[in-house]
């Protein structure tokens, strides 16, 4: 009389297939969801026109310092005795400007403080300054 081994007939197998499946449309449906959770925060309107509508970013100028030691206010070249005027100028057409400091690395230092103090006397408050990345 020979007895059969119970455990050697049902053991459960193991199917890879349909579970990749069940996997790759789990990710798709999270990648399709993530995507229309994007459009759901930025709803397409069709806005007005208007003659006085004012940009949302500030704008922002740059005020240069060559290697000559000239001042360049937007490309303009101005002495810096009329820096502040016209910076107080451009402040009145708009509050919130955003002044960009550029210099020469082999201008002279003084002279780019000059050109920082001028900017703090006539009121400009955002100003930042101009570098470029070192490689490491």
């Amino acid at each position: 009389m020979k007895l059969r081994n119970l455990r050697s007939e049902h053991q459960p197998k193991l199917m890879i297939i349909p579970m990749i499946d069940i996997i790759f449309f789990l990710l798709v449906f999270f990648i399709m969801s993530t995507l229309y959770m994007v459009d759901q925060q930025t709803i397409p309107v069709n806005l007005p026109q208007a003659a006085a509508a004012q940009n949302d970013k500030p704008r922002s100028v740059a005020v240069t310092v060559t290697k000559e030691g000239r001042v360049l206010f937007d490309q303009e070249d101005i002495p810096l005795e009329m820096l502040k005027k016209r910076v107080q100028l451009e402040m009145n057409k708009q509050s919130d400007l955003v002044f960009i400091l550029r210099s020469d690395k082999t201008a002279e230092y003084g002279k780019v403080v000059a050109v920082l103090d001028e900017l703090k006397l006539a009121g400009a408050y955002r100003v930042a300054i101009a570098t470029e990345r070192k490689d490491k």
